[in-house]
């Protein structure tokens, strides 16, 4: 998942934003190169973890463009739903969806790669 995304979601639950972003894994794409102004994000600078100050441009764009979360969570603290990110993907179903057979594989898989703290977390 890109960092600049957690300036566009919310909670599909509670619409609320912005969602806390936990990194467990991330990849490097030294290749990537920034195209256009900074910053790209418009209110959340996730990659530094705080928000965007209008006429600051010190934000590390160059850097964030190349580096994606591999394996994560973003939770809502307003409703406690959490959302794995599995293999650079955000998975957003609502807990309802995630009772599929497909989502309860996905969910298990995984749990296996997640830190302790989290392998408690409710389907």
């Amino acid at each position: 998942m890109k960092y600049r995304l957690l300036d566009l979601l919310c909670c599909p639950l509670c619409k609320h934003w912005p969602l806390k972003l936990e990194v467990f894994d991330k990849n490097v794409y030294k290749g990537r190169k920034l195209e256009g102004k900074k910053p790209l994000c418009r209110e959340l600078c996730a990659f530094k973890g705080e928000k965007i100050e209008e006429g600051k441009e010190d934000y590390p764009c160059d850097e964030c463009i190349t580096v994606e979360v591999s394996y994560g969570i973003l939770l809502c603290e307003k409703c406690g739903t959490w959302y794995p990110i599995v293999e650079e993907i955000p998975v957003m179903l609502v807990p309802e969806k995630r009772k599929h057979k497909p989502y309860l594989e996905l969910y298990e898989k995984w749990k296996e790669k997640a830190p302790e703290k989290y392998k408690n977390l409710e389907f």
